[in-house]
């Protein structure tokens, strides 16, 4: 079964915004993946109903989450350097910038989940519990706790208890219904894309269709399509696959389910407690106030570029450029460089808000910030080239030049145009 939606062929104004919507789509699917459940084909699968386009997204869109578990393999062909592992050793979130990693998910499909990135002799997981979590690492023997203080979480019970009785405040305006975000998503898609599904087939023993973006020809863009296998039976994305130009014989980044199980996991698992031996450091995470969320930008303000962000070309085509960024010492982890960032003022104002960036960035026993263990200014250096207009990072699906005069530019395209605009 393959369909494809009715390009439209009346020439449209697109605002900035818009400029970088298509991108965005696929960057969406991509970590909608891993927050919903992604999946490994195995062979096709006949007899699926019917369905458009619009009509997956629609109902990817209105499924609600379900108890599973499940086993996730990711691999990402970035073409980067090569990344110094080693210093960093074992299961550690950084190793999924190459490489194959494999992680165990599980839910209970509301409050309660763990993920757990697996090496070949450690483990790094997420344990996730209302309002607490934990992240441990074997490698390190290291647990860090995050809670609310006691009176945090005495407002934080009191809005789960009027979300679970129906009675929090109304949002101003009406929520949109899967069906508008489907069309909403389908139009901003096909702008520069053509939306199709491809022949249904199974993944990890699941019927599932496929979701096809791909650019519209022409395009100088990295990118040549972004593929995403849904769930026939629960809508969940079981498996997201984006190609390269560069490479037509295997995804550039894939993550999909090789087993999956729609059923709640065992209680023991979602249960978190500290290995004998580790180390435990306590996070107090504070709990945004009504001032806080007063700073929240509006739906207008969300929608204008922040002062020093401009995008330059359309759709897949589009480079974002950054002006006046403190990257050293963003490079360095130094939560205080954040500010440099456009648009971090109304983010990242609020007194809270900069406690909880200042808990969440490490530092070394001289009180330097950064990863333990990591030298990321080296890391940094070894991903990037130098190049005449700066520093230069150049993989298989994004291009990212630092400019010598303290500009940021990226965008899916190939890293010469990125240097011609320099």
């Amino acid at each position: 079964m393959t369909e494809t939606t009715e390009p439209s062929s009346t020439p449209r104004t697109f605002s900035q915004r818009a400029r970088w919507a298509v991108p965005a789509v696929a960057a969406v699917a991509v970590a909608g993946a891993f927050v919903a459940p992604p999946l490994l084909a195995s062979a096709g699968a006949e007899g699926l109903p019917d369905v458009t386009p619009a009509e997956l997204i629609s109902s990817v869109a209105a499924a609600q989450p379900v108890p599973m578990s499940g086993t996730l393999v990711y691999t990402a062909r970035l073409g980067l350097p090569e990344i110094p592992f080693g210093e960093v050793g074992g299961a550690d979130p950084i190793a999924l910038l190459g490489g194959s990693s494999t992680l165990r998910v599980w839910t209970d499909g509301t409050e309660r989940s763990r993920v757990s990135l697996l090496g070949s002799v450690s483990e790094y997981s997420v344990v996730r519990d209302g309002a607490e979590a934990w992240t441990y690492s074997s490698s390190d023997e290291e647990v860090v706790h995050y809670a609310l203080s006691p009176e945090d979480q005495t407002r934080y019970d009191a809005l789960a208890e009027q979300a679970r009785a129906g009675s929090l405040p109304e949002v101003a305006g009406e929520l949109p219904t899967p069906d508008e975000v489907a069309g909403h998503v389908l139009a901003q898609a096909e702008q520069f894309s053509s939306v199709t599904l491809d022949a249904e087939l199974t993944v990890a023993g699941r019927d599932a269709y496929q979701l096809v973006v791909t650019p519209k020809g022409g395009a100088d863009t990295l990118v040549a399509r972004t593929v995403v296998a849904v769930d026939a039976e629960t809508s969940t994305p079981l498996r997201v696959q984006v190609w390269s130009t560069q490479d037509d014989g295997a995804p550039a980044l894939e993550v999909g389910f090789t087993d999956v199980a729609f059923e709640a996991p065992d209680d023991a698992v979602l249960a978190f407690s500290a290995p004998a031996g580790a180390s435990v450091k306590d996070v107090e995470v504070p709990l945004p106030s009504a001032a806080d969320l007063a700073q929240v930008p509006s739906a207008k303000d969300a929608q204008e570029l922040p002062p020093g962000v401009t995008v330059t070309g359309t759709g897949w085509e589009s480079v974002t450029e950054v002006t006046g960024l403190d990257v050293a010492n963003l490079v360095a982890g130094d939560p205080a460089a954040l500010t440099s960032v456009p648009g971090a003022g109304k983010s990242f104002g609020s007194e809270s808000a900069q406690d909880l960036i200042q808990e969440f960035a490490p530092t070394d026993e001289n009180g330097q910030h950064g990863v333990p263990d990591l030298d990321t200014s080296a890391l940094y250096e070894q991903l990037t080239t130098e190049v005449p207009e700066g520093r230069l990072l150049s993989s298989s699906l994004l291009s990212v030049l630092v400019t010598t005069d303290g500009r940021v530019l990226a965008g899916a395209v190939p890293a010469d145009v990125l240097r011609g605009m320099a």
